[in-house]
């Protein structure tokens, strides 16, 4: 009961550190630059993950998610959304985990939503995944071999770091519309 108490304790720690929504125009300049250059990595890394870009109902794009932990664990990042191919929104990602865990890195995440049902879900701050849904690796040829599991294909890239994990856990994502963010920067 403990071990469930502390990892809410840092899971919840790690939701509240990131930022959501950028809150200056640097900001929202920064991100931005970080988001397409994770996209021309990710698609010169692996051609084929173009079709995730090009089929799917929306996408947000993490950059730069940083892990880490001893035994307790969390991780955390910013991104945009888009739809039709349109920025809609932000979102952040927090990630707490209990287990044998070990060291430090950082990646970009990638979720595709195939339908508006899964889209609504997320904007509506209710989505999350465990240990049960992982996320995909991208190498050369990662997206031809890569499909919608339950509507959403979720990708991982460019890690940098080294960290030693057998830990269960997961991740919740928070949703900020355009018109919200810009609300909140006044």
């Amino acid at each position: 009961m403990r071990i469930q108490f502390f990892s809410a304790i840092v899971l919840v720690g790690v939701l509240a550190a990131c930022a959501g929504a950028p809150k200056t125009a640097e900001q929202k300049k920064s991100l931005s630059a970080s988001v397409a250059t994770s996209i021309d990595l990710v698609k010169k890394t692996d051609p084929t993950i173009e079709k995730f870009f090009k089929d799917n109902y929306a996408y947000a794009v993490l950059p730069s998610v940083g892990k880490g932990g001893f035994i307790i664990g969390g991780a955390g990042g910013d991104g945009e959304v888009y739809k039709g191919g349109t920025l809609v929104g932000y979102c952040s990602m927090g990630q707490g985990t209990i287990g044998a865990t070990i060291g430090g890195q950082s990646f970009d995440e990638f979720i595709f939503f195939k339908d508006e049902a899964n889209y609504k879900v997320f904007t509506a701050n209710k989505f999350a995944f465990t240990a049960q849904v992982s996320a995909v690796m991208v190498a050369s040829g990662t997206g031809a071999a890569t499909s919608y599991h339950d509507g959403v294909a979720i990708f991982t890239s460019n890690s940098e770091g080294a960290m030693a994990e057998a830990a269960v856990g997961g991740q919740q994502f928070k949703f900020v519309t355009l018109d919200a963010a810009a609300t909140k920067a006044k």
